[in-house]
């Protein structure tokens, strides 16, 4: 191999040649503080939520009881599995894979379409049956939590668009970009395990 073919080959690895093994950072900075500053905004959010509740023990727990922890839990798991499609992708990108690594790209983004259905559903159901926004302080919390991390689940899927347009097209294609994508696709889950724990489970 030449040095410009080696040199290509890193490109598109997403490396320089110059790296020490073990340095790597998946991704680029620019998605790392997209991905650290939501984590400061959403433990803010967290910090707020625990203060409330700590003054209004008894009503957040009353209201509680009316959350379906089976459909969080059940939403919980659908994110893990997205996540595990989402990390093997890169895999297979690293690989040289890329036809496997859109399959499983398309694959992750099916769970994460099932994650908005099933939250969906169990938006339906507690409007249905009257716990709304101004029904309490804990249901204000409840669809504001949920709903500004049901838009990044959102976002993420117009990412994991973006990352099986790039690798359809193999002068674009870049290992830290389907990095970048998976960085923040497994925000998008690690947030969904806090609130989860924070909403459904915590008493």
């Amino acid at each position: 191999m030449t040095d410009v073919d080696a040199t290509s080959a890193v490109r598109e690895r997403g490396s320089s040649p110059e790296s020490p093994p073990g340095t790597h950072v998946p991704g680029d900075g620019a998605m790392w503080v997209m991905v650290l500053g939501d984590l400061i905004i959403f433990g803010a959010y967290f910090l707020i939520f625990m203060v409330h509740r700590a003054l209004q023990p008894e009503e957040f727990l009353a209201a509680q009881q009316h959350l379906d922890v089976t459909l969080g839990m059940v939403n919980t798991l659908v994110l893990l599995a997205s996540s595990f499609f989402i990390a093997r992708s890169v895999q297979k990108v690293r690989a040289g894979d890329h036809a496997g690594a859109i399959r499983l790209i398309y694959t992750g983004g099916v769970f994460g379409v099932l994650f908005i259905a099933v939250k969906a559903v169990e938006w339906t159901t507690e409007i249905a049956h009257g716990y709304t926004l101004p029904s309490s302080e804990f249901f204000a919390f409840y669809y504001m939590l949920t709903g500004v991390h049901l838009f990044h689940v959102a976002l993420g899927l117009l990412i994991l668009g973006i990352l099986v347009r790039e690798l359809r097209n193999p002068r674009r294609r870049r290992v830290s970009m389907v990095e970048s994508g998976a960085t923040y696709w497994h925000m998008v889950d690690l947030l969904w395990i806090v609130i989860f724990a924070l909403l459904y489970v915590l008493r």
